[in-house]
């Protein structure tokens, strides 16, 4: 009896999530399409598991960033961007974490008839090598800092399992970046001063900006002026954004970018958008 209740209230549920939608289901995907997260929230657990994939989410946690060197991508994401740290855990190893992260890589190892090592794949599983991890909190978003390294190094060393990528060129697919917001009234050109100056007085000498101007050489970069600093964005849709392109100390592709006037109005609005449809306004 109570299982067929819950039948039926779920089937209940369905029903009225699909009136509420004006439709019956997303073409070819079997989900139903709900009209504003207000009916997604009245929903049953079961339900709400029928909704479309974006109503169960509750955004972006967090961007992941290996690293070689533990302790430099920290300092500087703490004491250079000013980050704040959640929590750390390490020595992660075992079969589960193993299965977890790596297990597409074992079989593309296993198809290409090479050991795993040879295309980058550590050995959680036996405890050859471990896993670290950190998360830093930023005001709208968290990174998580990984490290791979060998178990005979310690905790937060300057040496990783795999090496480093030798090109690090944005244009490559499956590159990412992490992107900072600059507040409205900062020196957009002087940040970036101050930061590479900052980055190489500890020693992140990879820490560099990109210019607006041709650059053929380092010491030409070294050269450039401030005023080219930054990339201002006059043409719509994207007028009033401004933007810098810039490695950071492990490599990794990063991006800092103030948004004003018509962009920040566009990107206001949509923000408004999306909170009404969740709010079911």
């Amino acid at each position: 009896m109570s299982e067929a209740k819950t039948i039926h209230e779920t089937a209940l549920d369905r029903r009225n999530m699909l009136r509420a939608s004006g439709a019956a289901l997303v073409a070819g995907t079997g989900l139903a399409a709900p009209a504003s997260a207000q009916s997604i929230e009245r929903l049953s657990p079961a339900a709400r598991n029928m909704a479309p994939l974006g109503a169960r989410l509750q955004g972006v946690q967090h961007f992941g960033l290996t690293v070689q060197n533990m302790e430099r991508a920290y300092e500087f994401y703490t004491e250079v961007l000013g980050g704040t740290e959640v929590f750390r855990h390490g020595d992660f190893q075992g079969d589960s974490v193993q299965n977890t992260l790596l297990a597409d890589q074992e079989i593309r190892a296993n198809e290409l008839h090479v050991s795993p090592a040879a295309i980058g794949v550590p050995n959680l599983r036996d405890g050859d090598q471990r896993l670290d991890v950190r998360f830093i909190q930023f005001d709208n978003v968290v990174i998580e800092l990984l490290q791979y390294r060998n178990a005979d190094e310690p905790l937060g060393g300057p040496n990783s399992f795999a090496p480093p990528l030798e090109n690090m060129s944005p244009a490559f697919p499956r590159m990412m970046h992490i992107c900072f917001y600059v507040r409205d009234d900062v020196d957009f050109n002087k940040f970036i001063t101050d930061l590479e100056a900052e980055s190489a007085r500890r020693g992140m000498t990879q820490v560099r900006a990109n210019r607006t101007i041709r650059l053929r050489s380092e010491a030409e970069r070294r050269a450039a002026p401030q005023s080219t600093n930054t990339n201002k964005v006059t043409v719509a849709p994207s007028d009033g954004w401004e933007l810098i392109y810039c490695k950071g100390p492990e490599g990794e592709q990063l991006e800092f970018v103030k948004a004003l006037g018509p962009v920040k109005q566009r990107f206001a609005n949509a923000l408004a958008t999306h909170q009404r449809k969740r709010a079911g306004m």
